[in-house]
């Protein structure tokens, strides 16, 4: 239970930290990786679902038993994102600014994965 804690708060914090600037950054990620957004909807969509994620995060990480369902979607939000982006890079349509994101997403997913198998429902006796 302490471990699936720590690893979904983790994941949080760190979700948090790392997308909230981009709500006011979208210039300098556009300057980053060019071209420039044509769809800026699609951008702070992105953001906007992101950060709800991590506020999920964060709950299971206070209740891991009682959310225990949710770690697989968990996995999922994760897993999408990392393997799409590794995909990407594999064909050349996206650079290595986005790639180092993707692989701590891929990390977390088999972090989050652990936690679920680590973690017993909370109605489960013992």
């Amino acid at each position: 239970m302490i471990f699936a804690k720590r690893v979904f708060t983790l994941a949080g914090v760190y979700g948090i930290l790392v997308l909230l600037p981009m709500l006011f950054l979208e210039g300098t990620v556009a300057r980053l990786a060019p071209p420039a957004f044509s769809h800026p909807e699609f951008y702070y969509g992105f953001v906007g679902v992101a950060l709800a994620w991590q506020l999920v995060f964060l709950l299971v990480g206070r209740d891991p038993a009682r959310l225990r369902p949710v770690m697989l979607p968990a996995v999922l939000e994760k897993v999408i994102w990392g393997a799409g982006v590794c995909v990407l890079y594999a064909q050349g349509r996206t650079g290595s600014f986005f790639l180092g994101g993707a692989l701590i997403d891929l990390l977390l997913a088999t972090l989050f994965v652990v936690a679920w198998r680590r973690t017993r429902p909370a109605d489960s006796p013992n």
